[in-house]
């Protein structure tokens, strides 16, 4: 059972680590790459989307991941899980005080309404979403290890 949970997690947590980096590295070059308020447009479509989504997917992997650390307490590799763990709740909490902010007000513009100032808005978020998927990767090749 244990084992099971191992894989479901590791394969969760890194299925949304896919996401995130595509979001960084293909679509958000992409949407920046658009000619005219295309590239405003998709973020703000892409910022409802994901927005609903990806809260859900970083808890489910929290939780996931702590169950995994107390099921398997006593085995080798705990302590890569707990790690991992704390990466997590790390994101979380960069997530709730740096990026959704700036992406509940992004989510909402148009090019009638936008600030001046969304783009250099869109690069912070841009810049900060980096830093998460930095350790939300670190945070699953710690998982990988633990299997291993």
């Amino acid at each position: 059972m244990l084992n099971a949970l191992e894989v479901v997690t590791t394969v969760v947590v890194g299925v949304m680590v896919g996401v995130e980096f595509s979001v960084a590295f293909v679509i958000n070059p992409i949407l920046n790459a658009l000619p005219e308020d295309s590239g405003q447009l998709g973020h703000a479509h892409g910022g409802r989307m994901l927005g609903a989504v990806m809260p859900v997917w970083y808890l489910a992997s929290l939780a996931l991941v702590t169950v995994w650390a107390i099921a398997g307490w006593p085995q080798d590799g705990t302590g890569l899980v707990v790690t991992a763990g704390a990466l997590l709740i790390l994101s979380v909490i960069m997530s709730i005080l740096l990026l959704v902010p700036i992406n509940n007000r992004s989510k909402t513009w148009t090019p009638e309404n936008r600030p001046a100032d969304w783009k250099e808005q869109v690069n912070r978020w841009n810049r900060l979403h980096h830093v998460r998927v930095a350790v939300i990767i670190a945070a699953f090749a710690l998982l990988v290890a633990a299997l291993a």
